[in-house]
């Protein structure tokens, strides 16, 4: 394992020769790691999609993506010269560790986006020390991708950013690839700066971390040759900033929702994106105090294994909660976040003092990811209360990853393992049902949605005989679910509040509190408290334990849920649920209520009152 004179969590992260020094940190632990000839990292023996090959050069190239950035902005590192070697080795044909030919939607066809990164920041590093024969060997290499298929998503940006790499080093490119795919990505444009990924697809960390990276790069580069575009993309990028800085806590932890969480502080690649191409709406400094604060939080996680690697997961290792295309060196797709290191010591992002986050509403309706999303500034809480989608993907845990209620910066969300019993099927923020035989099912795929600035109403059918409609009244620390039932089989209902964690390595004092009675439960301990309470529906209260690993935050939860026995009928069912930060649970005594009413269900008082009934969306 390398020398390194001090841990990464001890870093202060205030200077860009912190930044620098954490970046060494990161990657000199993968000295050991890489095979012989240099063209793979080989970190771990856990599978993926593709082949142990493949992942050796995914965990290589995705060191290019700080690499790079570091070079470009005058520093320079002792690795880069295996970082050579290795791209010599690996597009070497007659090399035993040749990346080799790559076929339609294959893996390597993602890693090449960071060769052509690389291409366009450094050139003189990465192309102009090759012989004739190395750079005929990287270019071949490269150009397949203008031969194949890629998936109709942020995919269709690898092609172009292999193309704006060979075009920067002077080599031929294919322009008729770049149009038809920026072509092509407009498509997925919504409004107010969204994307979704792909048709029909999900807005998430991809927007940000994919799509307007890439964009933001394009039009850094292509500025003056394409500057309509690169405009529009500037204007979408100010335009999303105002939208996504709310999902951004004072302590710099962001909302863990979606899927492809193993790439961490990815999460904040999108200020530094913005930064590099001096786009706003936002000063340096605020830029500056998003991304720095972001890599401190994650810096003091425990993120990294006992040899310094990253692992798979998010707050901590955890392959349960992973995707299927999660290789030993995914994780370190994270190091898109040191694209401020391209900026030299005398960028204004540099020389501005660190800022705080601008002041941000309470509650904000962002349309295009169907959220609510609300803050409380004293305890630093950030939900994000969710429509869901009416379509699903093939992804691990689409439902947890999407269709939950609510997603906390505090509390995170849980990933089931398996079905069976609700220990296992971890539902927090949400409402699972079972036909009596302990095999829940919860909402996968929205049949209808609408956002409000006050409620989220959703529709879904876990069976073709059981319609389920909920609203959801957002707020902190109490929110309500009012959910309207008719079934026509025997149904066991579990609703779930947030799942606090039990333990916290900072923290003394781990003994759990609990008050509990029929209608209501509440857990509490120095870092949160977690509860529920039963206003209307007959349900009653206890704790869940769920199964070890299943939160993304907390290897070790506990879950407070409302459970109701109902018959085929019609019902309604309504609960509070309570997620405070802190520990105090000071406003649990201050629950809301509701009436019902020949209207239905009536929420609030006086000119606030919120009247819900099955008609209003029949």
């Amino acid at each position: 394992m390398a020398n390194l004179t001090w841990p990464i969590e001890r870093n202060p992260m205030h200077t860009r020769g912190d930044m620098a020094k954490a970046l060494h940190q990161i990657v000199e632990p993968l000295q050991p790691f890489y095979s012989k000839g240099s063209a793979r990292i080989e970190l771990g023996s856990t599978g993926t999609s593709y082949t142990k090959a493949v992942a050796g050069l995914e965990g290589f190239s995705r060191v290019l993506w700080g690499m790079a950035p570091l070079l470009a902005g005058g520093e320079d590192s002792a690795l880069w010269s295996t970082c050579l070697q290795g791209i010599k080795n690996g597009t070497d044909p007659t090399h035993e560790e040749y990346w080799g030919e790559i076929t339609d939607y294959d893996q390597r066809a993602v890693e090449m986006a960071a060769f052509g990164f690389t291409l366009a920041l450094i050139p003189e590093k990465i192309w102009q020390p090759l012989s004739a024969r190395e750079k005929e060997n990287l270019y071949t290499w490269l150009n397949q991708i203008n031969h194949r298929e890629v998936y109709d998503c942020n995919w269709l940006f690898f092609p172009v950013m292999v193309n704006l790499g060979l075009k920067r080093a002077g080599m031929p490119y294919d322009r008729h690839i770049i149009e038809q795919n920026l072509e092509r990505i407009d498509h997925f444009y919504t409004e107010k700066g969204w994307y979704t990924d792909g048709p029909d697809a999900h807005c998430d960390y991809y927007g940000p971390f994919a799509i307007h990276f890439y964009s933001l790069l394009y039009a850094k580069w292509m500025g003056d040759e394409d500057p309509v575009r690169a405009e529009r993309y500037k204007s979408r990028a100010e335009s999303f900033a105002v939208e996504f800085i709310h999902w951004f806590a004072k302590d710099g932890s962001a909302l863990p929702y979606g899927r492809s969480l193993t790439y961490r502080f990815a999460q904040c690649a999108f200020w530094g994106a913005l930064a590099y191409a001096e786009v706003g709406p936002y000063q340096p400094g605020v830029l500056k105090g998003l991304v720095l604060r972001h890599l401190r939080w994650w810096f003091s996680q425990p993120i990294f294994d006992a040899n310094g690697l990253l692992s798979i997961g998010y707050r901590y290792p955890n392959l349960i909660m992973a995707e299927n295309y999660n290789a030993p060196g995914s994780p370190y797709w994270a190091l898109k976040a040191f694209l401020p290191l391209a900026l030299t010591a005398d960028h204004p992002f540099w020389l501005a003092e660190e800022l705080p986050l601008p002041a941000l509403r309470e509650k904000v309706m962002q349309a295009t990811p169907r959220f609510l999303v609300c803050r409380e500034e004293e305890t630093d809480h950030v939900v994000a209360f969710s429509g869901g989608y009416p379509h699903t993907t093939e992804h691990p845990h689409t439902a947890a990853k999407y269709e939950k209620f609510a997603y906390s910066n505090r509390f995170g969300f849980s990933v089931p393992k398996a079905e069976w019993g609700l220990a296992q099927s971890a539902c927090d923020s949400m409402l699972a049902v079972s036909e009596r035989d302990n095999l829940y099912r919860v909402k996968r795929v929205t049949v209808e949605s609408k956002v409000t600035d006050q409620w989220i109403y959703t529709h879904w059918k876990p069976w073709p005989d059981v319609d389920i409609k909920t609203w959801l009244i957002a707020g902190l620390p109490w929110h309500i679910r009012v959910h309207r039932i008719v079934t026509g089989r025997s149904l066991d209902c579990a609703d779930g509040g947030f799942a606090l964690g039990l333990e916290r390595e900072e923290e003394k004092n781990q003994t759990l509190d609990v008050r509990m009675n029929k209608e209501e439960v509440l857990a509490k301990l120095p870092w949160g408290a977690t509860g529920i309470r039963s206003l209307y529906g007959n349900g009653h209260a206890e704790l869940v334990y769920p199964n070890a690993n299943t939160n993304v935050l907390d290897a070790r939860t506990v879950l407070p849920v409302v459970k109701a026995t109902l018959e085929p009928g019609a019902y309604w069912f309504v609960n509070a649920v309570y997620g405070e930060p802190g520990g105090s649970g000071d406003n649990w005594n201050d629950a809301p209520k509701v009436d019902v009413t020949h209207a239905g269900i009536a929420i609030g008082d006086g000119t606030d009152k919120i009247i819900i009934h099955e008609a209003m969306f029949d």
